[in-house]
Order: structure tokens, then C-alpha cells, then sequence
């Protein structure tokens, strides 16, 4: 896998059209952005190319659209509902990136951004053909043409005939081969933006050369999520913390008896081996050792619980471990204390609640005060950071969680793979 991927810095942009795919798959509530962090994050790769004097045709999709009203109705009716052309148009109004051009003109100071009515329809490609060297259009969601998902060749072409480069800006999106995220890199020179830039450096190094010791600590519901994120970590690191739903797993594994803890009872095999595997590596692969447990799963999620604390090896059989407990904590914030490199994907226990969410926050915090090389993939854990007020003293938070855990595999990810290596 390479990460030594040529950026917007490395060829000429001035005067020259160029279609960033960005990620504004924001959060929407009747209308109106309710966190605008990822058009934010893409701020630095456009001002770059808007004051280099490049002529500048923004895209991303938001949400999940269905572009056929005949799909879209197929779908509901197996949910039971029955809608009419007025509920799809609604929708497909409702995930218009409309929105994110008028808060891009407000980030860029008062500036136009003209808003196609279209992906690469008539609205589209005359709008890109009169864009002028140091403007800036916003192409409809990619996801409104059904061609984007599929990677569609003709799409693909259509959309590298508005521009002359293309400029991947989009993490979270670059483990899908979709026609913006890959397939115009077929028909344009395609280099990264400044975020992609980051996540390689930063992810890049952590995987290939990291300061040790190297700690990775995996959290979350189950095991068949991260098998091969396990594997590859156990080639590369010093210490390898799991914790979360997947560690249940691992105590059966061990012949502990995990009450109506969540089990992956096919992957009972995979986890033996995986500790022994560990074992061969000379890694120091790390379990809770007490658990918070109670009868049942919190309903709803942030409602009142009653917990107890428990011995790894004692859950009552009628009771689920649904967070790390206090001994469990204060050695997985020992591993990182004297660590150099941490990489953490996935929450230590079902964290929307108050009462289960105490093991993450210890993680949360211990990444916090760390003067380690540290990164958060994504996700629940990115999210968690970021509602507990650590998010500025993490060195990176990764923008895309399906991303970076299949950067974690070591899968060679489509929207990078494309890019031109320096």
C-alpha cells in the first residue's frame, strides 16, 4: 500500500477547472445543518485552489437518496408504507446540497457559490463551462444520479469532461469505488486535498513506521467487524487492547462464562487464535479483567440503569457485560501512559448511556493526557471524543470510520489507490 500520493501542492492548478469530490454528508434538521465540522474540514484544500486562480466544481452526495420513484416506493412497501410521487420528491428535496453551497459562501466570506440544479445534467455542465478562474460552483448530491454508487463508466466521463484535474478530499469516502471517488481518476490527472493528505501522513506512519510502543485499542460491538483489523494490528503493534462488545468473544474464548453478553459464537475459534497469535508476535494483547454488568440493555439507550461491576470470569449467567469496569480501566490507561503511538477504533462499552459510558471516557481520557502520537479512527470513538471536550487534544481524529478501520486492514483503499504517486 502506498501513501506517497502526489496533493494539490504538487501540479499546477492556476487557471484550470478543477472537481473536488468532498465529504458533505452533513447532518440535516428540517432543512438546516446541524454541525457543519465536514464543510469546514474542506475549507483549506478549496481557499488553496480558489486563490491559486483554479476555476473550482465541488460535488459529494449526503445521505442515502433513491433516485427512482419506483424503487423507492418498492422499498417502503416492504417496510409496510405505501407513498406517493410527493413523499419521493420530498425526500429527494430534503437531501439537496443546497444548504451546504450557502454555508460554503458564508465560510469563504460572502463569496457566490452557484448551485447546479444537477449532477452533470444540462444546469451542470453549462454552469462549469462559464466558471471563471477563481470561482466556485457545487454540483447536486452525486447520489441523485444512480450511476454514482455503481461507478458507472459514462457517469464517470461525464464528470471528468467539466474539469481538467481531480482532487480527492473525501476520507470517509475513499473505501467505495464510486464514480466520483474513483472512476473520473480514470479520465483526469487525480491528486489528494490537504484532508486526505493528513490522514495519510498521520495513519500512513502510524502503520508503517511508528513510534514505539505502539498501542492499538479496539472497542465496539462485534468481532466480525474487525477481524482482519485484529490480524494486521498484531503484525504491526506492541500492545493490543480490546475492549467493547467484541471482548466477550474473547473471554468465552478463554472459557469464561459471559452471562447474555453479546457473542459472536462462530468467531469463538478465530479469537483462540488471534491469542495465540499474539502470543507468537510477543504482543501483550489486553482484556478487561472486571466488567460493568446488568439484566438487561438500556431502553431506552440513555435511559436510568442499574449496574454492577463484576470479575471477568464471574458475569452471572443472567446478566450482560455492557462496559469495562474500574480495574479494567485503570490498566488500559497504564498501556497508553507509556506508549509513543496510539490508535483507538471503537467505544469500550455502549457509551450514549451516562452509566456505560464510563470506560470509554477513561480511554477518551487517557488518549487526552498522552503525550503520544495519537489517533482516533472515526466513528463512535471520534463521536465520543468529541462530546466529551477531548477532540483538541487528540492529535488526529480520522475523518472517516469505514475508512480508516479498512486503512487499519490494510486494504488498499479505491480513492487513493487512483491518486498519482509522487
Amino acid at each position: 500500500m502506498k501513501y506517497n500520493k502526489k496533493t494539490i501542492e504538487d501540479i499546477e492548478v492556476s487557471g484550470k477547472k478543477v472537481l473536488v469530490r468532498c465529504d458533505f454528508n452533513v447532518p440535516m434538521k428540517n432543512g438546516v445543518i446541524t454541525s457543519d465540522k465536514r464543510i469546514v474540514s474542506a475549507m483549506p484544500t478549496i481557499k488553496y485552489l480558489l486563490d491559486k486562480g483554479a476555476a473550482v466544481i465541488a460535488c459529494s452526495h449526503m445521505g442515502k437518496p433513491e433516485p427512482s420513484f419506483d424503487k423507492y416506493a418498492a422499498k417502503q412497501a416492504e417496510k409496510g408504507k405505501t407513498v406517493t410521487k410527493e413523499d419521493w420528491e420530498k425526500m429527494m428535496k430534503s437531501l439537496s446540497l443546497k444548504p451546504v453551497a450557502q454555508r460554503i459562501s458564508e465560510l469563504l466570506g460572502g463569496k457566490e457559490v452557484k448551485m447546479a440544479a444537477d449532477v452533470c445534467g444540462e444546469s451542470a455542465t453549462s454552469m462549469a463551462a462559464a466558471l471563471k478562474p477563481g470561482e466556485i460552483m457545487l454540483l447536486e448530491n452525486t447520489r441523485f444520479e444512480k450511476g454514482e454508487t455503481k461507478n458507472d463508466p459514462e457517469l464517470a466521463k461525464k464528470l471528468a469532461s467539466m474539469a481538467e484535474v481531480f482532487v480527492s478530499d473525501a476520507f470517509g469516502t475513499v473505501h467505495r469505488a464510486h464514480a466520483t471517488t474513483a472512476g473520473v481518476a480514470d479520465y483526469l490527472p487525480a491528486v489528494s486535498g490537504y484532508l486526505i493528505a493528513k490522514e495519510l501522513g498521520v495513519m500512513g506512519k502510524a502503520l508503517a513506521d511508528p513510534d514505539r510502543p505502539f498501542v492499538a485499542i479496539l472497542g465496539g460491538a462485534k468481532v466480525s467487524d474487525k477481524l482482519n483489523v485484529i490480524s494486521n494490528l498484531l503484525e504491526k503493534v506492541d500492545t493490543l487492547i480490546i475492549g467493547g462488545g467484541m471482548a466477550y468473544t474473547f473471554m468465552a474464548a478463554k472459557g469464561y462464562g459471559i452471562g447474555t453478553s453479546l457473542f459472536d459464537s462462530e468467531k469463538v475459534d478465530y479469537c483462540k487464535e488471534m491469542m495465540a497469535k499474539a502470543e507468537k508476535n510477543g504482543v501483550k494483547l489486553l482484556l478487561p479483567v472486571d466488567t460493568v454488568v446488568a439484566k438487561a440493555f438500556p431502553d431506552p439507550i440513555d435511559g436510568a440503569i442499574e449496574v454492577e461491576s463484576v470479575d471477568a470470569d464471574k458475569i452471572p449467567s443472567d446478566k450482560m457485560g455492557l462496559d469495562i469496569g474500574e480495574k479494567t480501566r485503570e490498566i488500559f490507561a497504564d498501556a497508553v501512559k507509556n506508549a509513543k503511538t496510539v490508535v483507538w477504533n471503537g467505544p469500550m462499552g455502549v457509551f450514549e448511556n451516562p452509566t456505560l459510558a464510563k470506560g470509554t471516557i477513561a480511554v477518551a481520557q487517557a488518549l487526552a493526557d498522552s503525550s503520544a502520537t495519537t489517533i482516533v479512527g472515526g466513528g463512535d470513538s471520534a463521536a465520543a471524543c468529541e462530546q466529551l471536550g477531548f477532540a483538541d487534544k487528540i492529535t488526529h481524529i480520522s475523518t472517516g470510520g469505514g475508512a480508516s478501520l479498512e486503512f487499519l486492514e490494510g486494504k488498499d483503499l479505491p480513492g487513493v489507490a487512483c491518486l498519482q504517486d509522487k
